[in-house]
């Protein structure tokens, strides 16, 4: 929760940085991880309602340029890619 309320209060985030963002905690809170989730694309846009690819990997890239979030991509199919969650200050500058 704490992770989700700094996520709140930030104005560069809209609906669907959120919706992913909320989306990751829930695997995370599922799979008894805090920080190091391990996600898959189609999950997550299952579980945010985001029905195109593009959309998707925009928010999602900016997630990462904001520094939500390290992306560590696996490129095995029997293996899922891991998100590392950061909070960020607001009083950083990123």
């Amino acid at each position: 929760m704490e992770y989700l309320s700094v996520y709140i209060t930030d104005p560069k985030l809209n609906v669907w940085h959120l919706s992913i963002l909320t989306a990751i905690l829930g695997l995370g809170h599922r799979q008894g991880q805090g920080r190091r989730i391990q996600v898959s694309r189609s999950k997550i846009m299952e579980m945010t309602h985001v029905n195109t690819l593009p959309t998707y990997h925009k928010y999602f890239k900016q997630l990462q340029d904001l520094g939500y979030i390290k992306y560590s991509p696996s490129y095995h199919p029997g293996y899922k890619s891991v998100v590392k969650l950061y909070k960020k200050r607001l009083s950083q500058n990123c």
